[in-house]
């Protein structure tokens, strides 16, 4: 990467070059340095996926999938998990999946229960691979606790399921309602508290109270995946889950309740002690940042002395001031 960083100074770094200062603005919040420039390792694109959805009633079964498939190195291309409730539609702005008979099936399974979980898994294939995908993913499924009956099945361009969000984009822009607010929040929650979280916030605040939302996404990554020389803040254990709200709202009052809900979530989780980390934080002063940095505070605290003595990039996020 190029990056200029708060003393002015334009650097070429890297994991072997400068990579004090690489390691630095990678989860940085731009305190180090604006990057200018980013060389990335391009590799072949397949041409086709086979993508796959299966529905769960059991949060701890549909967890334990999840890990077991981000267990196995290099057999599947992506694995994902999410939420689906009474109050929210079943094809929302992120893809549209299920057709119409598919979606009546799983709306009477959402009467009974409330909420249901869908892990969703994906394996690339192109020409020399075709003939034995379908068995490859067939292996992969087999052994998972999903509600028999539940699995549905798409095979897709990649570059569709690449841009699978774009749809839902035009479909909201023709209808006035992609440039709203979106009152996100995105956390990383510890493997040993997944299952607390989902009783206290999934089905509990969220679940009871009832209120609009958007797609909510949950699925586990490896320790191992991130390189702890980065300022980016995660959690100790070696599986955390990612939790994502991806509200928007309709207007100030709507807006005004999701985030009173997302701040009920964090004030429920701090008094708990579920160590959880957000993802891009806001907090209003530097204690709250001290906490959330926790170990790499001191760290933190010498790259801003080495590449932002002055504080040039500091203003607005209130770590350092």
């Amino acid at each position: 990467m190029d990056v200029i960083t708060g003393k002015g100074e334009f650097v070429t770094c890297s994991k072997e070059m400068n990579s004090e200062l690489f390691f630095g603005v990678l989860g940085g919040l731009g305190q180090f340095g604006i990057i200018t420039r980013a060389r990335i390792v391009l590799d072949k694109a397949p041409t086709r996926v086979k993508w796959v959805r299966l529905l769960y009633d059991d949060f701890s079964k549909f967890t334990k999938d999840q890990e077991h498939l981000i267990s196995i190195d290099g057999l599947l291309d992506y694995v994902e998990g999410s939420l689906m409730l009474e109050q929210s539609p079943l094809n929302n702005w992120r893809s549209s999946f299920f057709s119409p008979s598919n979606q009546t099936k799983i709306g009477s399974l959402l009467s009974q229960n409330g909420i249901i979980y869908c892990l969703e898994m994906v394996k690339y294939y192109d020409d020399h691979t075709a003939n034995n995908i379908d068995e490859e993913l067939m292996k992969l499924v087999k052994g998972l606790k999903y509600l028999p009956g539940f699995m549905f099945k798409k095979d897709t361009t990649f570059v569709e399921f690449l841009n699978r969000v774009r749809s839902g984009e035009l479909e909201l822009e023709s209808k006035g309602l992609w440039d709203v607010p979106h009152p996100w929040l995105n956390l990383f929650v510890p493997k040993s508290n997944i299952m607390q979280f989902n009783a206290a916030v999934f089905v509990d605040i969220i679940l009871r109270q009832n209120k609009p939302t958007g797609p909510i996404l949950v699925y586990p990554t490896s320790r191992k995946r991130w390189d702890d020389r980065m300022s980016a803040v995660i959690p100790e254990e070696k599986t955390f889950y990612i939790v994502g709200l991806l509200h928007s709202s309709k207007g100030y009052n709507e807006c005004k309740i999701l985030d009173d809900q997302n701040e009920e979530i964090l004030k429920y989780c701090d008094e708990v002690g579920l160590n959880i980390k957000q993802y891009l934080p806001h907090y209003k002063t530097k204690e709250d940042w001290i906490k959330h940095f926790g170990g790499k505070w001191n760290i933190f605290q010498q790259r801003k002395n080495q590449f932002d003595p002055k504080m040039i990039l500091s203003p607005g996020q209130r770590i350092f001031n």
